[in-house]
């Protein structure tokens, strides 16, 4: 999959692309059957949501699951970064998140590069996320906000909320999110949420300022993210563990556009369990030593 000259502006220009029913219903249900095994894992990997059982996050599974290690390799999510970039990508995190019926919490107005840079020193905004919906999303089941053209402000002022939710998270204050709908249009398009049936994608730029509220209907949103970074812009503190921020900076080889419904074969190096190392954590800065040659990407 390659962006077209008229998506690669619509990009530029509001900070994200939807791309509706990107994924077929037999591609989904390859990867929804394999959620509730991983969700019931207790393990570090799922964070589950304040004072609830719910999964709010479940980190890494590429590492440990077979068909989400082969959807992090699928070519229609990895290439349009790739495109963006004009250069090879590496996973910097991948993660399923659990938006569950009736329990799924919100994500406060955020930069995801807000987090990359503070937590992970990560040079520049040479990263995005590639979503794609797991269930259907609708306007009741707390789909994604966007705050179009929000990336042209650059990185944003914002403050380490350890309350509100199990997550903790880099947020944006409220003057500031007026500021920049009221900009975007205000009542007029300054806020939009993409919609769609599972199998849907999205591509946002990581500073883009976005949200989703709480999910107060009986419908399950379940989306998975790939956080995507251009290998030279590798982050440079390890702050969070690696289960959280991955610390393999090799380019991703992407596997044929049918992965999903074919067996192909894939490195499952966690699948035993998270290794001890994968949980440890330092503030020391990174060298750059640990960075391997380049794989073509197919």
């Amino acid at each position: 999959m390659r962006l077209t000259p008229e998506q690669l502006e619509q990009f530029d220009r509001e900070g994200y692309l939807f791309f509706p029913a990107q994924f077929t219903r037999d591609e989904m249900r390859a990867l929804t059957d394999e959620v509730p095994q991983l969700y019931a894992r207790r393990e570090a990997c799922n964070v589950r949501e304040k004072g609830k059982d719910a999964v709010r996050t479940n980190f890494a599974a590429h590492m440990y699951s077979k068909p989400f290690a082969k959807l992090a390799r699928h070519p229609r999510m990895v290439q349009p970064v790739m495109d963006l970039f004009d250069e090879q990508v590496y996973m910097h995190q991948f993660k399923i998140n659990g938006k569950q019926a009736f329990d799924g919490d919100v994500w406060q107005w955020h930069q995801d590069y807000g987090t990359w840079l503070n937590d992970d020193q990560m040079p520049t905004e040479r990263a995005m996320n590639v979503a794609i919906f797991l269930d259907d999303v609708n306007e009741y089941n707390g789909p994604l906000m966007f705050i179009p053209g929000s990336h042209k402000k650059g990185v944003v002022q914002a403050r380490h909320d350890l309350t509100t939710t199990s997550y903790p998270l880099w947020t944006v204050d409220n003057d500031l999110i007026a500021t920049l709908v009221d900009r975007a249009g205000g009542k007029n398009g300054g806020i939009v949420s993409p919609k769609g049936p599972a199998g849907s994608m999205i591509l946002f730029h990581s500073c883009l300022v976005h949200a989703s509220s709480s999910n107060l209907s009986p419908w399950n949103r379940v989306s998975v993210y790939l956080s995507l970074c251009a290998v030279s812009n590798h982050i440079r503190r390890f702050k969070r563990p690696e289960y959280i921020a991955h610390r393999n900076f090799t380019p991703i080889e992407c596997l044929p556009d049918d992965c999903l419904l074919k067996d192909y074969p894939v490195d499952l190096p966690w699948k035993d369990g998270i290794p001890a190392s994968a949980l440890q954590t330092t503030d020391v800065p990174f060298d750059g030593s640990r960075v391997e040659p380049a794989m073509t990407v197919l």
